[in-house]
């Protein structure tokens, strides 16, 4: 006879404290890049009507600093290694009617994904991990950062709410010294 197997999926969910005024430095000026038409913009992963990437280096989105120095010492300590991680990243803007498709982050190197949010108004999605046969929804909150290895299925459920939501993707991978 088979015993009854319990699955979990392992992630982490740690907030940014104080991170409203971050969160709209980056809002600011995410969307003047974007409005000028920025030439430093690429967008790649053209599904169900939109590009769910947007890239933006570092050196030209400055505000994003102190979210990714916050991500690199979150997913060091989750992974428990006492190495310097690089992190690569993009934003996600998702408006009222989108969904972000399943999908993995494993193609690569990464050591680890994880997401951060800026903006998340009412009904807006959720994050849902699918791993070993589980499935976890998570409701995401502005300054909220979820890591999970980057095997693990996700998605996001449809914005049904009124408002776009915004949100900073990531891989991170060890430093090349």
């Amino acid at each position: 006879m088979l015993k009854p197997q319990n699955f979990t999926v392992r992630y982490r969910v740690v907030d940014l404290e104080d991170s409203a005024g971050l969160n709209e430095a980056v809002r600011r000026q995410y969307r003047s890049l974007v409005d000028a038409g920025s030439p430093e913009i690429t967008r790649s992963h053209y599904f169900e009507g939109r590009y769910e990437n947007t890239w933006i280096p570092a050196s030209t989105l400055t505000s994003i600093q102190p979210i990714l120095d916050f991500a690199r010492r979150e997913a060091a300590a989750f992974l428990g290694s006492g190495r310097v991680l690089d992190v690569g990243f993009w934003l996600n803007e998702m408006a009222p009617g989108h969904v972000t498709l399943a999908h993995r982050h494993d193609e690569d190197d990464e050591l680890l994904s994880g997401v951060y949010y800026i903006d998340v108004p009412d009904d807006s999605g959720d994050l849902v991990l699918e791993q070993d046969c589980a499935v976890t929804h998570i409701r995401p909150r502005p300054g909220m950062m979820v890591l999970f290895p980057p095997e693990v299925l996700h998605h996001v459920t449809r914005n049904l709410g009124t408002g776009t939501r915004l949100s900073v993707g990531m891989n991170f991978g060890l430093r090349e010294s």
